[in-house]
């Protein structure tokens, strides 16, 4: 992204990734559907504390499997685009609060092309619909694994994972009293309890 370039949003345009890369850097934004949402202000510390636990717990679990899977905290870019499709031409770029991505060939010195394995996000108070709607018809659209949304207000976490018809079922509904099993594993809880939420 190019610094200091600040641009206005045409609410009839549809963005690609093209158009992302032309923003400055210190402007955070997100391309879903080809409109632009402003990233919220910056996080609360429990938001941030959230993301740093759940992200040193599965790192560590894959270091110490000798995993080949990586984990990656935002801001991190995972354009997300059909296979036919030319990256610059994607409409659909978000920077999920934690990406897990297994197959590394989709990993670049800019992101992540194509869909993470898991995506957790962590709901802030100023945009909750992207979370419960826009990004999982999103994550669903472009088949990621695992989804969880992690609501630090309601003090839960929902989990989707994709079944056999390659779209998200029902939800797993778990509180910050539970453990979690991640499904992208075959042996890794989570313990909600003992991050010291």
């Amino acid at each position: 992204m190019k610094a200091g370039v600040k641009m206005l949003i045409d609410p009839l345009k549809i963005y690609s990734y093209k158009d992302y890369l032309l923003y400055d850097e210190n402007e955070r934004i997100e391309i879903i559907d080809g409109k632009i949402y402003n990233m919220s202000p910056a996080p609360s510390r429990i938001h941030q504390k959230i993301i740093m636990e759940l992200s040193a717990e599965i790192r560590n679990y894959i270091k110490n499997n000798n995993g080949s899977c990586e984990v990656y905290p935002a801001p991190f870019d995972v354009i997300l685009k059909n296979d036919d499709e030319n990256i610059t031409d994607s409409k659909n770029i978000v920077q999920p609060d934690i990406s897990v991505i297994c197959d590394k060939n989709k990993l670049t010195d800019s992101g992540c092309t194509g869909s993470p394995d898991m995506i957790v996000e962590v709901v802030s108070p100023y945009n909750p619909s992207n979370d419960f709607i826009k990004k999982l018809n999103l994550y669903d659209k472009y088949q990621v694994k695992e989804y969880w949304i992690v609501n630090p207000l309601k003090k839960n976490i929902l989990v989707y994972k994709l079944e056999d018809s390659e779209h998200y079922g029902i939800p797993e509904i778990y509180t910050f009293n539970d453990k979690i099993k991640v499904g992208i594993y075959d042996n890794l809880e989570i313990d909600f309890n003992l991050l010291d939420l």
